[in-house]
């Protein structure tokens, strides 16, 4: 027999705006090697509605399988584990990784190390191993107890933004003298903003709307902020990089139109701008390419070794993590109220950039 245990947020993937809460129902015990996680608290960001955009190619759905039609969007979340039958782990640890919206996660564990676990469900084992992985905060060298929110809001866009850059860097920036971002109010933009202008290599441009222009001059990453009415303003007289985090088919048309055959790399990031018109077929400079982050991982883990990936990204990360203290305001809330709210502030961009909001289904 079988009861109902908690709650678990849903959208319609053929219109995200449509949503709904769904009883979970656990089973009263649990299968080999099975582990039972309750989720303590999750962040919501434009990232989620990505992995709803790009949920089929890239296999997010997967992730959660849900009623037909229906989808249960990723998140990263901090979880405890309450019950196991693995003897490699145990039940008191605290892990953080992707979970649905929702009250518990029930995986079956596999391919356990000191670092962390994997959920080797059947339906999860065509994903790549990163969106697999539980990691166990005891010994995560990244983890600090204090700063759990902005691990939640941060940690898994940064590690984006730290390979998007070091795809640019390994390339020798592809030539290029400056780097524009579009939708650079993203929290996404803004940590690739921080590599880069790190790097020197160039000016750090940043796209935003007329409303974020403020914000976005504020923050000391970018060199230049212009709002998207003004991109035909631009010096199209040096060789860019262009990186789109927005997802609108205008704003890459005007961009590679005003640069010309002077784009010398073009990467899709995100889509921040939902129900935007696709971008034109054979635009001048390079072909947009939208850009998977579990490639350059497996590249760079080959090339530097786990431990040496870890090291890198860790420096970084805890630099980018500090600077939040300057720009990120962390908002919290509980129950499912809350979680419908918010994910349509997200969804219909109504979220304020200043802001990272941490959710929880336990009120």
């Amino acid at each position: 027999m079988s009861q109902k245990n908690g709650s678990v947020f849903e959208v319609n993937k053929a219109d995200w705006s449509q949503c709904r809460i769904v009883p979970e129902v656990l089973p009263d015990g649990l299968g080999a090697d099975q582990v039972l996680l309750k989720l303590d608290r999750f962040a919501l960001t434009s990232n989620n509605i990505t992995y709803a955009a790009i949920g089929e190619p890239i296999g997010y759905w997967k992730f959660f399988p849900a009623e037909d039609g229906w989808g249960r969007i990723p998140a990263m979340g901090f979880a405890d584990v309450v019950k196991s039958t693995h003897a490699d782990v145990l039940e008191g640890e605290r892990v953080f990784g992707f979970f649905p919206m929702a009250h518990h996660l029930l995986i079956n564990a596999g391919k356990v190390n000191n670092y962390q676990f994997v959920d080797v469900s059947e339906h999860r084992a065509d994903t790549a191993p990163v969106y697999r992985q539980y990691t166990r905060t005891t010994t995560d060298a990244k983890y600090e107890k204090a700063y759990e929110d902005q691990h939640l809001l941060l940690w898994g866009l940064f590690m984006t933004s730290f390979l998007v850059d070091d795809l640019i860097a390994d390339s020798d920036f592809f030539g290029a003298e400056a780097f524009v971002i579009a939708s650079a109010s993203s929290k996404t933009a803004i940590a690739l903003a921080h590599q880069l202008h790190e790097r020197g290599r160039g000016d750090v441009i940043g796209l935003t709307s007329e409303r974020n222009l403020s914000f976005v001059e504020g923050l000391d990453f970018y060199d230049r902020a212009v709002s998207y009415e003004n991109i035909e303003s631009l010096a199209a007289d040096v060789p860019v990089v262009f990186v789109d985090h927005s997802g609108s088919g205008d704003v890459v048309n005007r961009v590679h139109r005003q640069y010309g055959d002077n784009v010398k790399y073009s990467c899709i990031v995100g889509m921040t701008h939902i129900g935007a018109a696709p971008r034109d077929s054979g635009l001048p400079g390079a072909e947009p390419a939208f850009f998977f982050a579990p490639g350059q991982i497996q590249k760079r883990t080959a090339d530097w070794g786990p431990e040496g990936l870890e090291q890198r990204i860790g420096d970084a990360w805890r630099r980018f993590r500090d600077s939040s203290d300057a720009w990120l305001n962390v908002k919290r809330d509980a129950g499912e109220e809350a979680i419908e709210r918010v994910y349509r502030e997200v969804l219909e961009g109504r979220a304020r950039p200043d802001e990272g909001h941490v959710l929880s289904m336990w009120d």
